[in-house]
């Protein structure tokens, strides 16, 4: 059949999903990001607020001062 990847916001959410497809008798496999959870929400913030415009530039000669 076909194939949907899911993104849930959270564990409940998570924990809700495996719960209604175990139910179903879905077959489904779980793949661990081999991430911090932190780390990945910090990227995720920052590329919103580049997205955003919230950035400041730096030369790269300023950067040697």
């Amino acid at each position: 059949m076909g194939t949907l990847i899911a993104h849930p916001e959270n564990k409940e959410k998570l924990a809700a999903l495996k719960a209604f497809m175990k139910a179903l008798k879905i077959r489904f496999e779980e793949e661990k990001s081999p991430y911090n959870p932190e780390f990945v929400e910090k990227i995720k913030r920052s590329e919103e607020d580049f997205k955003a415009g919230k950035i400041k530039a730096i030369k790269t000669e300023d950067l040697w001062k």
